[in-house]
C-alpha cells in the first residue's frame, strides 16, 4: 500500500499563484494540491463582469484552474488556452476573457460560484482543486501611511502618481467575510501552506483578512513558507525588504513562516530600470537570521514577458520561474 499523498495548500491569486501551481503540477502523482484564491479583485475583465452580474470575482480562480489543468495532449492544450483567451476587440467583449465569462455563465446555471469553479474544473480536468476563500462578497480596504483610506483592488493595485510614495498600513475587507469550511478544512490539513508568491496586498494578505483564515493556520500543523516578492510595488510595499514583508505575512497569517524562498538570481537591467521609472525596487535580504529559515537561491524566469492583445491591466515584467519554484518548494516538503 503507498503512503497517502503530501498536501499543499497555496494561498494567494494572480499570476504569481497560477506560476507556481504551473510548476507543482507536474507533482500531482505525488502531492495533493490545492489552490486557495481571494475574492476581493476588482480590476479588468472581472470588474466588469462584478460591476454587470454582481457575483463574486472569477479572475484568480480562472487562473488556478488554468494552471492546474491537464495539459497531456493538443485537445487539453486548446482548452486552456480557451480559457487563457482574451478579447481585442468586439464592442463589449473587448479586454473580457474568456474564463471569466464562462464562469459567470456557469455561477448563473448552478447558482453559486463555489460550485462553478468546481464544475470549471471538472472540464479542464484539473489536477488538484480551487477553492475561493470566501463565499462573502467583498472589497479590499487600505490604509496608507498619509492616512488616506483606498476601497476596491483595482484601486489599490494601480493608485495614482501621488500616491506612489506611499505604502499600506493596514488592509481590511468590507463588508467582513468568513471563510469558506472547504477553505478552513483545507488548511488545517495541509502538510505544507504557501504565501505567494503575488503582490503581497492584493494576492496574498487578501485572504487572509478573511475572518476564519488566521484561526486556521494557526490550528495547522501544516509547514509555514512564504515565497518573498522580487520587486516592490508603487503605492504598497515602498521601502520595504524581507524582513519587512515577513512580518506583514506574519501579523496577518497570525504565525511566522518557517521558511522563506528568496530570489538569489540577477535581474535585467533593462527591467530593473523600467521599474525604477515608477519608484519600484528590487527587494533585498535584510532578514533576522532567528526568524525563519532563508532559502537563497535562483527561482526567477528569464523568459520575457510579452502583454497579450486586449490586456488592459498592468502586469510583473520579473517573475518567478514555475520549475524552479516548484521544485524548491517540494525540497522543502
Amino acid at each position: 500500500m503507498q503512503p497517502p499523498k503530501k498536501k499543499i495548500v497555496v494561498i494567494g491569486g494572480g499570476t504569481g499563484t497560477y506560476t507556481l501551481l504551473r510548476g507543482l503540477k507536474a507533482y500531482a502523482h505525488a502531492v495533493d494540491i490545492t489552490a486557495i484564491v481571494t475574492m476581493a479583485d476588482s480590476g479588468g475583465s472581472t470588474g466588469r463582469l462584478r460591476d454587470e452580474f454582481g457575483g463574486l470575482p472569477m479572475g484568480d480562480a480562472r487562473m488556478a484552474l488554468c494552471a492546474l489543468a491537464d495539459d497531456v495532449d493538443a485537445d487539453a492544450d486548446v482548452l486552456r488556452e480557451l480559457f487563457l483567451y482574451r478579447f481585442a476587440k468586439g464592442e463589449g467583449l473587448s479586454g473580457h476573457n474568456f474564463g471569466n465569462l464562462l464562469l459567470t455563465a456557469l455561477t448563473e446555471i448552478v447558482g453559486d460560484t463555489s460550485t462553478a469553479i468546481e464544475t470549471a474544473g471538472k472540464i479542464l480536468r484539473i489536477k488538484g482543486s480551487v477553492i475561493p476563500v470566501t463565499s462573502d462578497n467583498v472589497q479590499l480596504v487600505a490604509t496608507y501611511t498619509n492616512g488616506v483610506v483606498v476601497t476596491g483592488e483595482h484601486y489599490i493595485d494601480t493608485p495614482p502618481v501621488e500616491m506612489h510614495d506611499y505604502r499600506i498600513i493596514n488592509l481590511a475587507v468590507t463588508p467582513k467575510a468568513t471563510i469558506n469550511p472547504k477553505a478552513a478544512t483545507a488548511i488545517t490539513e495541509a502538510d505544507m501552506v504557501v504565501l505567494g508568491p503575488g503582490d503581497l496586498y492584493t494576492s496574498i494578505l487578501a485572504n487572509c483578512v478573511v475572518d476564519g483564515v488566521q484561526e486556521a493556520v494557526s490550528a495547522s500543523n501544516a509547514t509555514m513558507v512564504y515565497v518573498c516578492n522580487l520587486m516592490s510595488r508603487s503605492g504598497q510595499t515602498i521601502g520595504m525588504h524581507s524582513r519587512e514583508y515577513v512580518h506583514e505575512i506574519a501579523q496577518y497569517a497570525g504565525v511566522m513562516p518557517q521558511h522563506v524562498i528568496y530570489n538569489t538570481a540577477p535581474f535585467s537591467p533593462t527591467l530593473l530600470a523600467s521599474y525604477s521609472q515608477e519608484g519600484n525596487h528590487q527587494v533585498l535580504n535584510n532578514m533576522d537570521s532567528d526568524l525563519c529559515t532563508v532559502h537563497e537561491i535562483d527561482v526567477v524566469s528569464t523568459q520575457a514577458y510579452v502583454t497579450k492583445a486586449g490586456d488592459t491591466v498592468t502586469r510583473s515584467l520579473i517573475r518567478h520561474d514555475s520549475e524552479k519554484l516548484s521544485q524548491a518548494i517540494i525540497n522543502l516538503l
